[in-house]
């Protein structure tokens, strides 16, 4: 069993994008920028080309997974907020933004209120609200 989620722990890496893909694709295109400098030639050009795009793919398609989880935290703050805090906050849910509701996703329900008045009171970003979360509710579902 590993250890409980923190703000110390709580980022998560994807073993084969960050450690494999990512870096294969940048080492082929020092590579192959290397290698139209010493062999100039069309040949030479298109294959750097085409490794520049395809590192740039794999970004794209890695921020496309980013945008649609913060979407979907979005939502499911919106709606636990709704189920969870007083109706003065409630009506103030719009004026988050979706890097504090990032961030508010991992208090507690029992500190959620707190939290949110925080925000809304300080305009904290949402490392600021993460490190002041004092019961972390794990997510275990990101991308």
């Amino acid at each position: 069993m590993s250890a409980p989620q923190t703000y110390a722990n709580h980022r998560r890496f994807d073993p084969l994008m960050h450690f494999i893909l990512i870096p294969v694709f940048l080492v082929t295109v020092v590579a192959t920028i290397r290698h139209l400098f010493k062999f100039p030639s069309l040949h030479a050009t298109w294959v750097a080309v085409l490794a520049i795009a395809i590192l740039l793919l794999a970004l794209q398609v890695r921020g496309y997974a980013l945008k649609v989880q913060d979407r979907l935290i979005r939502l499911e703050e919106t709606l636990r907020m709704q189920r969870l805090l007083p109706p003065e906050l409630q009506a103030r849910i719009h004026e988050l933004t979706v890097r504090q509701m990032v961030g508010l996703r991992f208090a507690s329900d029992a500190e959620l209120a707190d939290r949110v008045q925080e925000v809304l009171d300080q305009n904290l970003s949402g490392e600021a609200v993460k490190k002041r979360i004092l019961t972390w509710r794990p997510d275990s579902f990101r991308v």
